[in-house]
């Protein structure tokens, strides 16, 4: 299985991934991807999974990253840095804390191959609580995602393992942390803030606060929910037209210059939520008068274009990019924003 580890604070790539496939297709269930859920398990495996789960949280509030290591499969063993750093950021949030598992699902491939795109339909046809999950490169045998609500601690967070099943004992092969909420809000308030921005025609308001929404709907990357559907459904009608990526990067020109913005996401830091905009480099960025000079024109420009942002991000954080993908970024408060 190809694993991964997350937390809280991410650049772009899970965010701007799903501009790539927004809209789920509930597939047909196949004989060979078998899922079941917390309650179709008996006792003994379901006590089997959670008692993994908590052995996992208690290891990560200890900072224990040897035995994190020792458990993991060897492919997440020998790639261990992501769950390191997560379990770094989160310490805090794990320290003190009560975990409770919120979901639990057992995944089998029962074909004898690995899967180039391994699909799980679960749950009951036409359930609002049903759940889909896609692992690309997923082997055969049996494996398990379970979340864990952790609160008591700096801040309450959801933990999502990935597990697969060796001999009478299941190993870590994924590691997931997300807050519950972002900049002092959680997803219902990102949702009815989607509302408002759509109803008064703001529509990149709108479309950077469902970026958050998603977000915050989803426990780890593999897993998509009928919620999801639904915010995805709301998501194609809010893009703006000129909402920019890599290929097709958004033109804006100030001061004479002209700089292409290839990302746009929001980002949470503390109470605050940001705006980060990312640009082609117009100079080099070891000049960094230049480039702060260069973020500036861009953060004014973009609030220019699209003055709702005023109310909608506590500042603007602009990051130059050159060709190798280092980066210079500067700050600048939305209040000063003139």
């Amino acid at each position: 299985m190809t694993s991964s580890a997350g937390s809280s604070s991410f650049s772009c790539g899970s965010r701007c991934a799903l501009l790539l496939a927004i809209t789920l297709a509930w597939p047909v269930a196949v004989a060979a991807q078998n899922c079941l859920t917390g309650d179709d398990l008996d006792s003994g495996p379901r006590n089997a999974l959670e008692q993994t789960a908590q052995s996992f949280v208690r290891m990560s509030a200890a900072g224990d990253y040897a035995s994190l290591k020792a458990a993991a499969i060897p492919s997440l063993a020998a790639s261990f840095g992501g769950v390191e750093a997560a379990v770094t950021e989160h310490k805090p949030d794990f320290s003190g804390a009560q975990a409770s598992p919120s979901a639990m699902y057992v995944l089998e491939n029962a074909t004898k191959a690995t899967l180039e795109r391994a699909e799980f339909y679960c749950g009951i046809f036409n359930s609002q609580d049903r759940v889909f999950f896609v692992i690309p490169n997923l082997s055969a045998g049996r494996f398990a995602v379970v979340t864990e609500d952790v609160s008591g601690g700096r801040q309450p967070v959801r933990l999502s393992l990935v597990l697969q099943q060796q001999g009478n004992r299941w190993a870590l092969a994924g590691y997931t942390v997300k807050p519950t909420q972002v900049a002092g809000h959680d997803l219902n308030w990102y949702l009815s803030q989607v509302r408002q921005y759509k109803s008064r025609g703001q529509n990149m308001a709108a479309y950077l606060y469902c970026l958050e929404a998603w977000y915050l709907s989803q426990p780890v990357e593999i897993e998509y929910t009928v919620q999801q559907d639904k915010l995805a459904d709301e998501m194609q009608q809010a893009r703006p037209t000129d909402f920019p990526s890599p290929n097709q990067p958004m033109i804006l020109t100030a001061g004479g210059k002209t700089y292409r913005v290839t990302q746009l996401f929001p980002d949470g830091v503390g109470n605050d939520l940001d705006l980060i905009v990312k640009y082609r480099a117009t100079s080099d960025i070891s000049n960094t008068a230049a480039a702060f000079q260069d973020n500036m024109a861009v953060i004014k420009a973009i609030v220019a274009r699209y003055p709702e942002l005023r109310a909608a991000f506590a500042g603007v954080v602009a990051r130059a990019v050159d060709p190798s993908g280092r980066d210079y970024g500067s700050l600048l408060a939305m209040k000063d924003v003139k």
